[in-house]
């Protein structure tokens, strides 16, 4: 996998006027996973990790298989500011010889990008940098948003992919969404639900 990127809303552009208006109320993150033998371990992020994830973000995104052009207008709209961090829950890889190597944010979605009026996360990304893509990183992330998120009392997980980015989320579980309305449907729009009884015991993962 290289890193699984998302369309990213941002206050001030033209997708961001479906945010949602009420953000629930912060609790205390997930306690950090037990260290990988990638020396990588989970922890919720803090608005001290800014320029890091700012760093994994920008060199995650100078990855991409686009031109270059299009590259260098997409950092700013996709860098996280300080704001981000109360707005998003942020949830950071970090290996403790070297710092944070990879992260992934979400925030409730609007209702009426959700089937059935779900109460759902949407995700603003998964970053990874690029010397660290394809060890798993990036699906233990998504396992850790869509944990969170369950505990939060979200019933579903969405994503707005980007092209390339589609073989992960649906090799993780999700399920790409008809375009109903092409004026305002992303494209490729992928959907999990996260009640108990979309569990599947034993269920594999791909890793990213």
């Amino acid at each position: 996998m290289s890193d699984t990127a998302v369309q990213r809303r941002r206050p001030g552009n033209a997708a961001a006027s479906s945010r949602s208006p009420a953000t629930p109320a912060k609790r205390p993150g997930p306690p950090p996973f037990t260290m990988r033998a990638d020396h990588t371990l989970l922890r919720p992020g803090t608005s001290a990790d800014l320029n890091a994830a700012n760093d994994v973000i920008e060199q995650a995104i100078r990855s991409w298989n686009l031109p270059e052009r299009v590259k260098r207008l997409a950092l700013p709209i996709y860098r996280y500011s300080a704001s981000d961090f109360h707005s998003l829950q942020v949830i950071v890889a970090e290996d403790p010889r070297y710092g944070i190597v990879a992260l992934a944010g979400f925030e409730p979605a609007d209702f009426g990008d959700t089937p059935h009026g779900h109460k759902a996360a949407l995700l603003h990304g998964i970053y990874v940098l690029p010397d660290r893509q394809n060890r798993g990183i990036g699906s233990r992330l998504l396992e850790s948003v869509e944990t969170e998120a369950r505990a939060r009392g979200f019933t579903g997980l969405l994503v707005r992919a980007q092209a390339g980015a589609e073989g992960f989320f649906v090799a993780n579980g999700l399920e790409r969404l008809p375009v109903h309305d092409p004026g305002r449907d992303y494209r490729y729009r992928y959907w999990k639900r996260l009640d108990e009884s979309s569990i599947k015991p034993g269920a594999n993962r791909r890793t990213g």
